[in-house]
Order: C-alpha cells, then structure tokens, then sequence
C-alpha cells in the first residue's frame, strides 16, 4: 500500500427548512497537503465509469454494478494518487461530497484497527454517488462497502437529496455511524469526529449492526448517561483546541452571533440551528473565512502569536470549494446546482453550473499541472496569491469583483430557469450552452480583477523612487 495522502477540509451542511429558498445545501472545501494540486470540474458518464475498480493508494480491487448513472466529479488533474472525485451530484440529483479527515483515539483503534488495503478517501465518489438514488441509500450503499473492505483512514461523508441532508462517519477500520441532519439545522465540521449525541433508536440514525455493543461490551463509553460519539470514538487534542474547534466556532459564530462560545471548545454543537435563513453567499463566506473582525485573522493588527495561533477556514491549500444544492422551487432537470470555485478562497467566487448535463465547460475540465492563466484552476490561484501580498490593499476589489460576478451569474441563472420550460427537449445542451455562458462570464471577470490588482499594485512597489527621471 502507497503511503496515504491526507486532506484537512471543513464542510458546511444546510437542511432544506434552514435554507433561504427551501434547498439542501452540502459543501465543503477541498483541501490538501500541498498549497497547489490542480482540479478539474468534468462528468463521468455511464460509458466511462469503471466495473472493475482498483484503488491506486490501497490496491483494492472491487466489482461494480453494471447500471451507473452519470454524475459530475472534481477529479485531480494529476492522477498519480488516484482519481479522488471530491463531489458530485448524479443524473437523480443525489449528492455527495467525500470526503472530510477526522480523528480517531487508541481506544477504538486497538479495538478496530485500520485496514491497509481498504478503502479511503481516493475511492469513495466512485464506488457510491454512481447507484445510489437517495441520501440515505448513499449512506447504506458506503456503509456495506465499509463493513465488507473496511478503510485505513477515519471521513466523514456528506449526502443529500431534495429532502434530506446525511453524514456518515467512519470508526476504526469497519465501523460506522450515520445522522439525518434535522431540516431545519445546519451544520460546521472540521477535521475532528463531530458527530455528538447519538440516538441508537431514532429512525434518523444509521450505524453499523454491532456498533452499540462494541461500545458497551468494551467499556468504550466515558459519559455517565447517553451516547456521545465524538467522546467515544473521536480525540480532544490540544491540536483540535488550535486546528479544528475554532474553526466550527467561527461558522456558528457566524450564523448565530448572539450565543457567545469559547473557540477552543471540545464541546460545540454538532447540529446547531441559525438565526436567518441560510443563503449560497453564508456558506461561501464561512468557506472563505479567516476569523475576520477577530483578533485572530491572520491578516489582521493583532500581535503575530495571536493572529496566527488558529487554522483559518479560508488557507492556502484550499483546491476547490463546492456546494452542491438540490432545489426544490424548480423542475428536476434543473433542480441540481453543482456551485464551484478554485483556489484559495479569499480572491473567487462560485459558479452555478447545472449538474444535468453531459459535458463541462474548457475552462474548467483542462487544467493541467502546466501553469495556464487560461484555466479557472491557475487562474484562481494566481490572483489569491497576488491578493496575499497586501490583503488590505486589495480586499476592495475583491469585494467589488464578488458583488458584481454573483450579480451576473444570478443573473444568468434566473434567465436560464425562467426559459428552460421552452427546452425541454434539448436539455443537456440548453444546460450546457448556460454553463459555458457562466464559465466564460466567470472567466472574464477573474481575468479582469488580476488586471486591475496588478495595474494598482504596480504603483506600491517597494522597488521604486519618487524622482522623475
């Protein structure tokens, strides 16, 4: 077996009676190791998805139906690890995004260990969003692949569809455990296990056979009532006080500003309920965060022991974020939304591209690991690294470029809703020539802002004198 690769992400779950317009929203940022792994946005179609699967980091072999439905992946564009799909939604609107790194503690570990040739993070897309035709059968369809082959590492799994929104998380190299987020809650996790109180009887609840029993015929339960499975089977590091509690503390702050909650917290909530009704612009802001009007914003005033002491939401090696929405006000063709930015979060915005299609825009699909100020992915990149020279100088532009580019890409995709009625019957090509037009239009507007930031920058130079020649 190749040595693991691991992420570090943070997702972001809305349930459909927490969102603005009645959709479920799952979302994540997809970071690395590295602060450059370039992306591409593509779509598996039936004819290419593989029968006989077999891992690249694991060596896993594993036979796969003969029925996949077409889905839409965020693939690497380098494959020496393998595939790692990232998200995507399928041709029946059910989503997925896989997945998020948590931890674990010795207690499950020496119980459960690890399996070396299971699977893991690089497989998961592939083996389930292609069969499944609900979230919940998502969650069973993993959960059975988990019981049989195991995995080496410990995820947690979004699902969703115009219903519901569930996650799964993986304990120790067979187990696992499932929860219905509640329609009318959203949801923060970071790197850490994050589901908290467990209810073995509730419908909304889904676990592994002997996953209560492995608890209590082994001591494993620290509380003196009730299942908590983020103290059962999860960590409560200094690490977590620094790298991942805070991170959850600044999305709730975020979305329910008037209950006050220490950021180092073990304790936060998993399954938390905002004060308003959760927008795209909320969850893209809470995925681009990095603490801003706290003193630990590392671009903020703040000593530097302060401002550097938490992990950000919004870092360097953020490849991509997602969030895929299932609508509920639209008929199905349209109803899937496969929004997508690159890079690091603070210089880009998403894009609304229609999951119901057969092909994806150029600009999007072609990145390489040939540096291409062409392709959205180095385009992205390009413009959050300039972006990082002087934060302050340039936050304005950003700001304007977010406002005016969501205003256009809205604005594109309440054309297209209103008019797809009169193409129903060439849909994935109306759909697709709509995402080319909000490709383009994203383009475009990226292309311009690193213009004008490096037309402005240029006059602040240090390398410079007053004197005119």
């Amino acid at each position: 077996m190749k040595k693991p690769i691991k992420g570090s992400c943070t997702t972001v779950l809305v349930g459909k009676k927490a969102s603005i317009d009645g959709s479920t929203m799952i979302s994540r940022n997809d970071d690395g190791h590295e602060a450059l792994d370039p992306q591409r946005f593509v779509v598996v179609n039936p004819e290419d998805q593989p029968r006989d699967y077999q891992a690249v980091i694991s060596g896993v072999q594993i036979k796969l139906p003969n029925n996949p439905m077409r889905y839409t992946s965020m693939p690497n564009s380098l494959l020496t690890n393998g595939i790692w799909p990232a998200a995507g939604i399928n041709s029946e609107n059910i989503t997925m995004s896989a997945t998020e790194t948590i931890t674990t503690n010795p207690r499950i570990q020496g119980l459960d260990p690890f399996v070396a040739g299971g699977i893991g993070e690089e497989d998961i897309v592939t083996l389930v969003l292609p069969y499944i035709h609900s979230a919940k059968e998502g969650v069973e369809r993993l959960g059975a692949i988990l019981t049989e082959f195991g995995t080496y590492e410990p995820n947690g799994i979004a699902f969703s569809d115009q219903d519901s929104v569930w996650w799964l998380e993986t304990i120790g190299g067979h187990h696992w455990a499932a929860v219905r987020i509640p329609d009318d809650a959203y949801v923060v996790a970071p790197n850490r296990m994050n589901i908290d109180h467990f209810d073995f009887n509730s419908a909304d609840t889904l676990y592994s056979a002997d996953l209560k029993a492995l608890i209590d015929d082994n001591n494993l339960n620290p509380d003196l009532n009730g299942y908590n499975l983020r103290h059962i089977f999860g960590s409560a590091s200094i690490k977590d006080t620094v790298y991942n509690n805070p991170r959850t503390w600044y999305g709730q702050q975020y979305f329910n500003p008037e209950i006050k909650q220490d950021p180092r917290d073990h304790d936060l909530p998993f399954i938390c309920h905002a004060n308003r009704k959760i927008s795209i612009e909320d969850v893209k802001f809470v995925l681009s965060s990095h603490f801003e009007n706290t003193e630990y914003d590392p671009y903020g005033s703040a000593p530097e022991d302060v401002k550097t002491l938490f992990r950000p939401i919004g870092i360097n090696r953020n490849h991509n974020v997602h969030i895929l929405q299932v609508r509920n006000n639209v008929p199905a063709e349209i109803a899937g939304v496969h929004w997508l930015a690159y890079g690091a979060n603070t210089f880009n915005t998403v894009v609304p591209f229609y999951a119901n299609v057969n092909d994806t825009p150029g600009s999007y699909k072609d990145a390489t690991g040939t540096f291409d100020l062409n392709n959205m992915y180095w385009l992205s990149c390009t413009t959050a690294l300039l972006g990082d020279t002087n934060y302050d100088f340039y936050v304005d532009m950003r700001n304007t470029f977010e406002l005016e580019a969501m205003s256009a890409y809205h604005e594109i995709q309440n054309a297209t809703d209103k008019a797809f009625a009169d193409h129903k019957a060439d849909a994935t090509s109306f759909l697709e020539a709509a995402n080319a037009k909000l490709a383009n239009e994203s383009l475009t507007r990226q292309t311009k802002l690193l213009g004008e930031m490096v037309i402005s920058g240029s006059e602040h130079m240090k390398l410079r004198y007053n004197l005119n020649d």
